[in-house]
């Protein structure tokens, strides 16, 4: 064929494209008609395997042509799909209805006040630390001073996975500051957060898996002073300029001196209520003055740098800063208690 029959093929398979694509109604039309213009075997094809009649010098434009072609007949294509798929929905839909607002998922709680306490304790300068859930004896009990025969290492308090080689799921974060003292040199700050594990039954105040912040100051000629200033202004940031805050001597083997600090009854604003026990005021956290023998068992001298460090229970925060009464609800996913926050 010459230049000019191709060319009158070309158009005649345009023409035919157009006219034929007005006649399709349903999918099983418009897969027809797609292998009848654009399929492997179809028209389109056939024009290009009549370029082989051409001599080279006209085999690009009649090409372009043939292109130009299919991308006229893709086009039409397209376009009657959508005004078919528009006419199925016309009158189905009342478009002036409103929307339906989309259900977004709330952060948890928990997820919430340690985001607000890590953010608190970021504007003191400390950083915040995560380390394994999974730790050995020295770590949780033996490099913090906690001698052989201390209750908390009975095996009726800690989940052991292998008593006889001393492994254990952590009953405190307070692993995680000793990992850092391994690693970093004083001066500096830091908070340890995570999920700890003890045997404790399952009750409106005791959890078997809970949520701790610990926090760790270490640097030349810190005092406890530093201390209460540091918790001052994180419980005041957490439960506000009002509340009272009120420090006890009590006794932890890896701090000396050490200290319970309790905050005024966020629920009677320190009158005396059920809650507090007639009191007006709610134990808290405990804290104190980095043990020197902890100091030495990471290679540390407490005769030239001191330290303060503190816990605290993040469930315990949470429920006294939402005044919830049972920490049980925190774990049981119901979406009523959920949405609120």
């Amino acid at each position: 064929m010459d230049r000019e029959e191709i060319l009158n093929k070309c158009r005649e398979v345009l023409n035919r494209g157009k006219e034929e694509i007005e006649k399709v109604v349903n999918e099983v039309d418009f897969e027809n008609w797609r292998i009848k213009f654009l399929g492997r075997k179809g028209e389109i094809n056939r024009l290009f395997s009549l370029l082989s009649s051409l001599k080279d010098d006209l085999k690009p434009t009649i090409g372009k042509e043939i292109n130009e072609i299919k991308n006229t007949l893709i086009s039409i294509f397209e376009e009657k799909k959508i005004k078919i798929q528009r006419e199925k929905t016309e009158g189905k839909f009342n478009l002036s209805f409103p929307g339906k607002t989309p259900f977004y998922g709330n952060i948890h709680p928990l997820t919430k006040i340690m985001r607000e306490m890590s953010e608190i304790f970021e504007r003191m300068g400390f950083g915040v630390f995560t380390g394994p859930e999974i730790e050995t004896d020295y770590y949780n009990f033996e490099a913090l001073n906690t001698p052989e025969d201390h209750p908390a290492k009975d095996i009726w308090d800690t989940f052991y996975l292998d008593y006889k080689n001393k492994i254990l799921l952590r009953t405190h974060t307070s692993p995680v500051q000793i990992r850092v003292m391994e690693k970093i040199k004083p001066p500096f700050r830091i908070v340890a957060l995570g999920k700890c594990f003890r045997r404790d039954a399952f009750d409106a105040s005791h959890s078997p898996v809970f949520y701790q912040m610990e926090g760790l100051m270490v640097d030349k000629n810190i005092n406890f002073s530093h201390l209460k200033g540091v918790l001052n202004y994180f419980l005041k940031e957490m439960f506000g300029e009002k509340i009272k805050v009120k420090f006890s001597p009590s006794y932890f083997p890896f701090t000396e001196p050490s200290a319970e600090v309790s905050i005024s009854c966020v629920i009677c604003g320190g009158k005396g209520c059920s809650t507090c026990g007639n009191s007006g005021f709610i134990e808290i956290l405990g804290c104190g003055m980095v043990h020197p023998q902890v100091f030495r068992n990471v290679g540390y001298n407490p005769e030239e740098i001191s330290g303060f460090a503190f816990g605290m229970g993040v469930e315990r925060i949470a429920m006294l800063k939402y005044k919830i009464d049972d920490i049980r609800i925190f774990y049981q996913n119901d979406l009523r208690f959920l949405h609120q926050f």
